[in-house]
């Protein structure tokens, strides 16, 4: 007799010995002894996890002798016949060779004659995707209404390809790949059949390699024989498949949780030097981070995770070396370098590239950690100021470097014709009368270049201007629209209007405050310091040293000459960026153009 692989030599002929998908069985089990027997079937899943194994074993229940019956005897001969393959009534047909529809017409004209010597007469077909859709078409019909001995069983690893009629008059089951511990038990029961001495790391690496099918594991094992003999080690599963030790892999993502670069990159370079699938590297940290990350969340429970006793207690120790939001940062890295890795053209510098940025997401601190810190300080800082009598003297409101998002109390308002004192403000004075004005010459300015900018800009009030830094207020009903003027467009304006004033360099910041500014032309509800000041005894104004040829700037709206109004072409308002973030929000277009009071 012919050599009989082991795939073949062990396969299940029974539901009880199919392993890893009891749901698909106990449901067949029960629909035999209820005789709840469908006329069509379709059984999907990977590759090797048992699809076509499930229909023999279906149809040797439903064509045993006294069938259909689930306890049938394996030396029957209509049970024999199926498994070898030479039945009769029981016809696999392979659909990517015989995909075509005359195939299908002919197997419509079988289908009306009676099986020879068993109950039904059983179609298996294999890999039915590969069907045309005029075959599929042609199948409709008898697939819906076959004749009472005639039933259908179709398997495939694509059932999207399968046309949605067809599914719907199938009954489906799924498989799912196989756990890795019950490949590995598997595999060991084969191995004392077969006198074959392997040790658990060598199983558990089968099985990483099989990545859920069993076929693919059994013939591993079978190569494994062949070129190991009675013994088999890890090291010649690695040596085999281009593996990377479990070791390594800890070692590796050790390195990563510690921050020792210089540890991963060794690592890494042993990995390359050795010959190792860098994709399967990248696939085995990939899982092992995860498993890191349900460790961590699940609280130690490992019954969400197929590991050996020596990665459990690995994921004990590396589990207390970062939180779960690093750890979730860190898959993020790994996750994106997986997708670029197929069309990297140097797998070994995306992978140490990757390396790099794990580490550094490993340290990293995510923005909602950092505006917390700030909300603290903030609130820290607040409580901490004592209250000033209303004689005192001034004092410039100090508040950290702000982002566009960042919240400013009224107190920096209110104090800001104190800040206006600074000699960095033109025509500065003790009311807020010259910041107004300041700010008025500003908006002239911009408006003379952009009238849409400025007409934005008017709902925003300076807050102070101050050390060479122009902050501007917004107020919350107008956060939402923060995108039309906090943009590159409109800080170049700003620039240009200050560089006219003769202001070079000046940072411009918008910042988002409690309540809706107060006009700068009017007085706010706390007055300023110098109101309570004797008028026999004025605060000494700074003296203001003024820029090279500065431009003469009014300090106040009142004595602000009144602008003519800007001419706008047609061109200039189409190309006009506001106007362009308009169409682009709401998807419209310009129709036409006409000047105001026409």
């Amino acid at each position: 007799m012919s050599y009989l692989v082991i795939a073949r030599k062990y396969r299940p002929q029974r539901f009880e010995e199919v392993v890893g998908q009891e749901h698909v069985t106990r449901t067949l089990i029960q629909a035999i002894r209820q005789n709840r027997i469908a006329h069509a079937y379709l059984f999907c899943g990977p590759r090797g996890t048992g699809k076509t194994t499930i229909a023999r074993i279906f149809a040797k229940c439903l064509n045993c002798t006294g069938g259909p019956k689930v306890e049938f005897d394996e030396n029957d001969p209509k049970c024999r016949e199926i498994a070898e393959g030479r039945s009769l009534d029981v016809l696999e047909i392979d659909a990517a060779s015989n995909r075509g529809i005359d195939e299908i017409r002919e197997l419509r004209e079988t289908c009306k004659y009676a099986p020879v010597s068993s109950r039904f007469k059983i179609y298996i077909i294999d890999e039915v995707h590969m069907l045309t859709k005029e075959a599929f078409n042609a199948l409709l019909k008898t697939l819906e209404e076959p004749p009472d001995h005639v039933k259908f069983m179709f398997a495939t690893t694509d059932p999207e390809k399968v046309l949605p009629t067809i599914l719907s008059r199938c009954q489906r089951f799924d498989l799912r790949r196989i756990p890795a511990a019950l490949i590995v038990k598997h595999l060991k029961e084969i191995a004392r059949k077969e006198n074959v001495r392997i040790d658990d790391a060598a199983l558990f690496a089968i099985a990483r390699g099989a990545d859920g099918g069993l076929r693919d594991a059994q013939s591993a094992l079978d190569q494994l024989i062949s070129f190991c003999g009675e013994t088999i080690e890890e090291t010649d599963v690695l040596a085999m498949f281009g593996l990377a030790a479990q070791s390594q892999i800890l070692e590796l993502s050790r390195a990563i949780l510690a921050g020792e670069i210089q540890a991963a990159l060794n690592q890494l370079h042993e990995l390359v030097e050795h010959g190792k699938d860098l994709g399967r590297l990248l696939g085995d940290l990939l899982a092992h981070f995860r498993n890191l990350l349900l460790f961590q969340v699940a609280r130690g429970d490992l019954n969400l995770l197929e590991v050996s006793e020596t990665e459990a207690a690995a994921l004990a120790r590396e589990a207390a070396l970062a939180p779960p939001d690093a750890m979730t940062r860190i898959l993020d890295v790994l996750a994106d370098a997986e997708l670029r890795l197929r069309d990297a053209p140097s797998k070994r510098i995306l992978l140490e590239l990757t390396l790099f940025k794990a580490v550094e997401a490993r340290n990293a601190v995510s923005l909602d950690a950092v505006l917390k810190q700030l909300t603290a300080l903030r609130e820290t800082s607040g409580s901490a100021a004592a209250p000033r009598p209303t004689a005192a003297p001034a004092r410039r409101a100090e508040s950290p470097r702000a982002t566009s998002s960042e919240t400013v109390a009224p107190m920096a308002l209110a104090e800001a014709p104190a800040a206006s004192k600074s000699p960095a403000v033109p025509g500065a004075a003790s009311d807020t009368g010259d910041l107004a004005g300041f700010w008025a010459f500003v908006l002239d300015a911009v408006g003379r270049v952009s009238p849409f900018t400025r007409a934005y800009l008017v709902e925003l009030r300076p807050v102070s201007f101050a050390n060479n830094t122009l902050v501007i207020g917004y107020g919350p009903d107008f956060a939402d629209r923060l995108g039309l003027v906090d943009n590159a467009r409109t800080r170049e304006l700003l620039q240009a209007a200050l560089t006219e004033a003769g202001y070079r360099d000046v940072q411009i910041k918008f910042v988002k405050v409690q309540s809706a500014p107060a006009p700068a032309s009017q007085p706010t509800s706390t007055a300023p310091a110098t109101a309570t000041t004797p008028a026999s005894a004025p605060s000494p104004s700074p003296p203001v040293t003024a820029p090279a040829s500065p431009r003469t700037v009014p300090s106040s709206p009142a004595r602000q000459p009144a602008a003519s109004p800007a001419v706008l072409s047609v061109e200039d308002f189409k190309n006009d960026p506001l106007i362009r973030r308009a169409l682009e929000i709401f998807r419209g277009q310009i129709v036409s153009v006409r000047a105001s009071g026409v």
